[in-house]
């Protein structure tokens, strides 16, 4: 009688989570990977947020050009590993540096030297770290999972990121006060460890389902670039990810004013910008864990991919009236978690029907490139705005037609992705 109720449970989690038994194995161990790894960048997120205050507004746009800078120096080198190693081999690798870089930081927080410099270099490393971690895990996940699996078990793997992104700020925002910055720095990098015992998990079954993985992608470093320039699909990535970085960041130099205004202890201001990372986490858990993949069957990818910038548009609109602290936080929320819950698990779709070096090489140029490059343009837009003498109201309003355009552009992606798995679909198998 136990044994039956046991197995009518587990069933019944299967059917809740639309989990096959043979796919518990990797995506238990997706799940850990995406915690720890979401874990590890949430928890330095607010110190992120509150050293961008402390290095001065006024010098934001320098640093997300640095940021930029810095991801085209990386790039290179990113490149030739991926195209000389194996997949398995080379993401600890990447992951490994970061955890050292992390420890210097640690380090040099420690010797309290150059407090000003410091804060600008860490904002920027986090910047680069959490787009290299994020990029290549979902280069991974697309590598792991075939695409009728994608549009079932992605949702639920997000949730993994999201139940890290939900304890990261919540770590910071009740510890920072009692055990400090420089040790939270330490946690973050034992989450990050986690993550490779991770890797190696998933490693070993995908070489058991795939052998293939054990290749070497091959290929030149700036492959990339290239497979980038000529195919009018990734072209369409990279138009939806230039729009939503130029929104994104226009919203963050906004909320960057609005709680410099507000508040003015550093730590206060950690807490704040933690709690807003809890809230926007908390909302994507619930989302992703129970109506992602629901959503993502009953709307379309089209459709999962407009959802949110039409929310935004609304919401630039309302900010245009009232700007304050109440509406800012709101709208940061719900389209933070709407970005997280639905569209960047579609987006992320779209790479499940490429090839391995694209799913690797232009993707990562994509969400590293063309996101920070998009940032570095938007933060000087930002700036141009307000050196005109635009108020908050007035740029939310320029914005708002932007919003409309992404949405527009992810509709046409959206038709784009469902032609090519139609085309996928009839193209005649092999004898």
């Amino acid at each position: 009688m136990i044994l039956s109720s046991q197995i009518s449970r587990t069933h019944f989690l299967y059917r809740l989570f639309t989990l096959k038994k043979e796919e518990r194995r990797p995506v238990v161990w997706s799940y850990i990977y995406f915690f720890s790894l979401l874990s590890a960048y949430y928890i330095l997120r607010p110190l992120r947020d509150e050293m961008g205050i402390a290095g001065g507004i006024d010098n934001l746009p320098w640093v997300f050009t640095g940021t930029f800078v810095t991801i085209l120096l990386v790039l290179p080198l990113y490149g030739w590993i991926s195209a000389h190693y194996p997949r398995r081999q080379f993401l600890p690798w990447i992951y490994g540096f970061f955890i050292l870089s992390l420890f210097f930081f640690y380090l040099w927080f420690e010797s309290g030297l150059a407090h000003q410099y410091s804060a600008r270099a860490f904002f920027i490393w986090v910047s680069v770290f959490n787009l290299y971690i994020v990029s290549v895990f979902w280069s991974f996940m697309a590598d792991l999972y075939r695409r009728e699996q994608a549009r079932r078990l992605f949702g639920l793997i997000a949730g993994g990121g999201s139940l890290g992104a939900f304890s990261g700020p919540l770590i910071t925002a009740l510890f920072v006060q009692i055990i400090g910055m420089n040790t939270l720095v330490l946690i973050s990098i034992a989450f990050l460890c986690l993550s490779i015992i991770a890797i190696h998990q998933l490693g070993q079954w995908q070489n058991n389902q795939t052998p293939s993985s054990r290749q070497i992608i091959g290929g030149q470093w700036y492959r990339g670039v290239t497979l980038f320039a000529r195919s009018p699909y990734l072209l369409g990535i990279g138009v939806v990810i230039f729009l939503y970085t130029l929104t994104s960041t226009v919203l963050y130099f906004q909320q960057a004013t609005i709680i410099r205004d507000y508040f003015t202890d550093p730590a206060q201001r950690t807490a704040v910008f933690a709690w807003i990372d809890f809230s926007v986490n908390a909302l994507t858990f619930f989302l992703q864990l129970f109506l992602t993949a629901r959503i993502v069957k009953r709307i379309g990818v089209a459709w999962g991919l407009a959802i949110v910038p039409l929310f935004l548009a609304a919401g630039l609109i309302v900010l245009g009236i009232a700007p304050i602290f109440v509406v800012l936080s709101v709208i940061q929320v719900v389209r933070r978690a709407g970005n997280y819950a639905l569209m960047k698990p579609v987006r992320e779709m779209l790479y499940v029907i490429l090839p391995a070096e694209e799913k690797y090489k232009a993707k990562n140029f994509i969400d590293t490139a063309i996101y920070r490059g998009g940032d570095a343009i938007s933060a000087w837009f930002y700036d141009m705005l307000v050196s005109m003498g635009l108020s908050l109201s007035h740029i939310a309003w320029i914005t708002a037609p932007i919003a409309c355009l992404w949405a527009g552009a992810g509709l046409w992606l959206g038709g784009q992705y469902q032609k090519r798995c139609a085309d996928e679909k009839n193209r005649p198998t092999k004898a």
